[in-house]
């Protein structure tokens, strides 16, 4: 199943290079549109999963072939992130995210954009607002979306 996943991965890069050059062409569906709407809740569950240190609602919306490049530039699974929150290690006191492209393809979609947060826990920087860059992918699996790989990056002081 991972060798399947790195390979989707790797086929959704490469795909997202023709995709682009289609973008200005492609007229969503109502179908993509409720599938938009879908993802974009999701992610707001996801948010408010963090805020309120709920291992539950991410386990459900999560994967479990869900692959993480995080802040701290560690690869991890959804085991491992899930064992960082019920830890106590992964907390996050104020997270905001802004959605600024997303787009479907049949039944996977990509979220991109920015994140405020303040780290709390044992985080390396606990107390600290950072901005991130994020990219997630979301997979329509059986007949519910899941978040299937996520990268998340520090963007650097100026």
């Amino acid at each position: 199943m991972k060798a399947s996943l790195a390979v989707l991965l790797a086929s959704l890069v490469g795909a997202g290079v023709i995709f682009a050059s289609a973008q200005a062409t492609h007229q969503p569906t109502s179908n993509d549109n409720r599938a938009e709407e879908e993802v974009r809740r999701l992610n707001a569950e996801e948010v408010e999963a963090f805020l309120h240190n709920d291992p539950r609602t991410m386990a459900r919306l999560w994967s479990d072939d869900l692959v993480v490049t995080n802040p701290l530039n560690k690869f991890v699974n959804k085991q491992q992130v899930l064992g960082m929150v019920e830890s106590g290690f992964l907390v996050i006191t104020s997270y905001d995210r802004q959605i600024e492209y997303l787009r479907v393809y049949d039944d996977a979609a990509i979220a991109a954009g920015s994140e405020t947060v303040v780290w709390g826990g044992k985080m390396p920087n606990a107390g600290k607002t950072e901005h991130l860059r994020f990219t997630g992918i979301w997979m329509k699996q059986g007949r519910r979306w899941q978040q299937v790989a996520r990268h998340a990056n520090i963007v650097p002081q100026q």
